[in-house]
């Protein structure tokens, strides 16, 4: 659903772009709460005690800043993999995922939109795929409308489906597959106030709402999969469903016996087969120290003991190996980005995607422009110097894979770090000595 130049004139263009650069500018200071693991507008609740008040931060629900940002660039970078892989629909049309729901259930809304905007710009700046005129139609459709539709619809669903991975796998499905009609949806409205082909508006919405309902499903299916693979590993890791996969906390209490509380110690029987202890010297009497005072001794028989709070039919577990669960799924992510892109994408349907056929059907795409990087060495998912479809296809999406991972990256630990330094600034403020005032310096 790349839109190219020349669809939508330049005044919902410009309109679209604007929007798009405020919805990225809010991202960028969402991102920074989800990237350290705080909590916001759009972030799930802490998961809830058994007595109704907010449970202590578990792993998986108040430390994941450390594990959300180094996967956020590999989420980019996987998406950009999968978008190569365009599947049949009908006959000769094709469509690919549009990543805004997968992106916003594994790592956040707001990180889940930088992310579908870096993969836009370097699939508009290196491989002249979507119109740089048009990123900021694309990265609103693509990006706004796909990650608040699906991320609405997935935290609503949780809500009234019974705890379990397969509730967030089957709400993984059904949000993906709303998410890409609403997107065709409003790509229609938008071509509706900017098109630049004169097409009857019902037979747009027809023909774009139909075949990207069928696209829907293979978007659902790949969203579902993927989430359904981190959640078996690593359910903490899903970042839509943290305290929907956290287990509650319940409030047990233990009497402890303070010394001297009058509770008589529990009989214990001799241990068999053992010889009686020698009759030993009884100690000297000792005469108490002149003047001493005993201690008053503090009455605990009726103190309250303190609540603990420990898992609900849980029995204490060995400490989990996060460190080298994190690293394998980050080397098998990558090793799966790299395989989709580099080799699956050979074998990728070559029909146009729901958009381009619409577009051809309808004679809209005689409007388009050309793209201002069609002389890039990656233009069109290949490289110009190697003859070989196969070798330079698949080259060009490890190179494109990579860059966006590269990209995506910096992005995300350049906000993370922003974040991170705010509250040493704020305490080293707080901490520094006041000036003194004019009458104290005279």
């Amino acid at each position: 659903m790349h839109v190219p130049d020349g669809f939508i004139n330049a005044p919902v263009s410009v309109a679209a772009g604007v929007v798009a650069a405020g919805a990225v500018a809010v991202s960028l200071r969402g991102a920074r709460r989800e990237l350290t693991g705080g909590t916001g507008p759009l972030s799930p609740p802490a998961p809830q005690s058994t007595t109704g008040s907010a449970a202590p931060p578990t792993p998986a629900s108040g430390t994941g800043g450390e594990r959300t940002a180094p996967l956020a660039g590999l989420v980019a970078a996987f998406i950009f993999a999968v978008q190569m892989l365009n599947f049949p629909v009908a006959a000769g049309t094709s469509g690919h995922l549009l990543g805004g729901a997968l992106a916003a259930i594994l790592v956040g809304p707001y990180t889940g939109l930088l992310c579908v905007s870096v993969v836009l710009l370097m699939q508009g700046v290196l491989f002249a795929d979507g119109g740089l005129t048009a990123l900021g139609v694309n990265i609103v459709d693509m990006g706004v409308v796909t990650v608040l539709v699906a991320y609405g619809i997935f935290r609503g669903l949780l809500r009234v489906l019974p705890r379990g991975r397969s509730a967030v796998t089957g709400a993984s499905f059904v949000a993906a597959l709303v998410s890409v009609p609403a997107a065709a949806v409003v790509f229609t409205g938008m071509y509706a106030v900017g098109g630049t082909a004169d097409v009857a508006l019902g037979k747009v919405f027809a023909a774009m709402t139909g075949v990207h309902v069928l696209i829907g499903i293979g978007e659902a299916a790949i969203t579902a999969a993927t989430v359904g693979a981190v959640i078996a590993v690593r359910p903490d890791l899903v970042y839509g469903a943290r305290d929907f996969t956290a287990k509650p906390l319940e409030l047990r209490t233990a009497h402890v016996a303070a010394p001297g509380d009058g509770a008589p110690a529990p009989n214990t029987a001799p241990a068999p087969n053992t010889a009686p202890a020698p009759n030993t010297a009884p100690a000297p009497n000792t005469a108490p120290a002149p003047d001493a005072v005993p201690a008053p001794r503090e009455d605990t028989t009726d103190a309250a003991p303190a609540p603990v709070p420990v898992p609900a039919d849980s029995a204490p577990a060995a400490p989990a190996r996060t460190g080298r669960t994190v690293r394998g799924l980050w080397i098998g992510g990558l090793a799966a980005t790299v395989i989709c892109a580099g080799v699956v994408s050979f074998y990728a349907s070559a029909s146009p995607d729901g958009l381009e056929k619409v577009a051809a059907d309808n004679g809209i795409d005689k409007k388009a422009e050309d793209h201002a990087a069609e002389d890039s060495p990656l233009a069109d998912y290949g490289v110009a110097s190697i003859a070989d479809a196969r070798l330079s296809g698949g080259l060009a999406g490890v190179i494109g894979a990579g860059a966006t991972l590269a990209a995506g990256s910096a992005v995300f630990v350049a906000v993370r770090r922003r974040r991170e330094s705010a509250p040493a600034a704020a305490s080293a403020d707080s901490a520094a000595p006041p000036a003194p005032s004019s009458r104290e310096t005279t």
